[in-house]
């Protein structure tokens, strides 16, 4: 199996929802929006959280990509913040301390 950032970096969307989670990825506050995306109660780890943010956004893009009428863009840009912003904080989480 692939690591989370491989799989990341292989995504491959529209450059507009990329370039509009670039800009709102700024102001990801994990507290306040990963509950709202993943349902309430403890907030799962950075890769945890990043795994189901990952599964949910492959659905979404599938109903993109067959012009469901029930898709999204509010939602698949959310899922992508989202996305961005746990990316963020796994690759913190995984730097090597440089005050040792």
């Amino acid at each position: 199996m692939q690591d989370l950032t491989t799989m990341l970096s292989t995504l491959r969307r529209p450059r507009l929802l990329i370039r509009a989670a670039r800009h709102g990825v700024q102001e990801y506050r994990r507290d306040r929006h990963l509950p709202r995306i993943l349902g309430y109660g403890t907030l799962p780890r950075p890769a945890a959280s990043l795994m189901r943010l990952m599964e949910l956004e492959r659905e979404l893009d599938e109903r993109r990509r067959s012009d469901d009428a029930g898709y999204s863009v509010i939602r698949h840009l959310d899922l992508l913040i989202a996305m961005m912003g746990e990316a963020q904080l796994l690759k913190a989480s995984r730097a090597p301390d440089c005050l040792t």
